[in-house]
């Protein structure tokens, strides 16, 4: 049963600035677990980032770090280079990504745009003990292992403190999440569900307007590529 109505399901839903909101300077892009800087995701919202510059408008400056497989690694990385870009940014993270930066959001009051965010990764990453994995971007290997639980247990909110911070952008046939969970854990918050959509939310492209405007800035609605990364 979904806790929380869900109205806009298109992608022209939610995609005006509110008013008076000053575009952020800067974009943070969070990949998911065993993704990378150079995935489909982050090129995509990097990209978006430089069609926004003009005569008059510095585009946002665009950061896509690589993550370490570690949760409390990954979480010191992204907040490192969150300190280096400074509080005028917006967050937008995609499943493992999601999750850290809603730890972000929640440290330092920030907006963030979330994709099918991770909402109790300590469960998700219980499956998959033992498991050897090798990232497709960095070639790195490596084993999951109790470690990696008990950090993101360690690490996960109890609740978000103010949902208006928040935009999500949930697939309703997500194969590796359930989206009533953070459309549970995040109610109030701006939230789109795509029907039928799946883990690697591959319609991403459509909602870019959506998720720029939640940053402050207006993008123009037409047709783009489409993202394939898994997370």
């Amino acid at each position: 049963m979904l806790t929380t109505p869900v109205a806009n399901m298109t992608p022209e839903a939610n995609m005006t600035p509110v008013a008076n909101m000053t575009p952020v300077a800067n974009i943070l892009y969070l990949h998911g677990f065993n993704s990378g800087a150079a995935s489909p995701k982050a090129r995509l919202i990097a990209a978006t980032c430089e069609r926004l510059a003009s005569e008059d408008v510095a585009p946002p400056r665009c950061v896509t770090p690589q993550l370490p497989h570690r949760p409390e690694e990954a979480l010191a990385c992204a907040e490192r280079e969150l300190h280096a870009l400074g509080d005028d940014t917006l967050l937008i993270g995609s499943s493992m990504g999601g999750f850290l930066a809603t730890c972000l959001a929640e440290r330092f009051g920030l907006r963030a745009v979330l994709i099918n965010p991770a909402v109790r990764p300590a469960r998700l990453v219980a499956q998959w003990m033992g498991a050897s994995l090798e990232n497709p971007y960095t070639h790195e290997r490596f084993t999951i292992d109790a470690r990696h639980g008990e950090a993101l247990e360690a690490m996960t909110p109890a609740a978000v403190i103010d949902p208006s911070c928040y935009r999500l952008l949930l697939g309703s046939a997500d194969e590796t999440l359930d989206c009533r969970d953070a459309l549970a854990f995040y109610a109030g918050a701006s939230m789109i569900v795509h029907p039928g959509g799946d883990h690697g939310f591959s319609a991403l492209a459509e909602y870019l307007p959506a998720i720029f405007a939640h940053g402050g800035w207006t993008l123009p609605v037409h047709s783009h590529a489409r993202s394939d990364e898994p997370t």
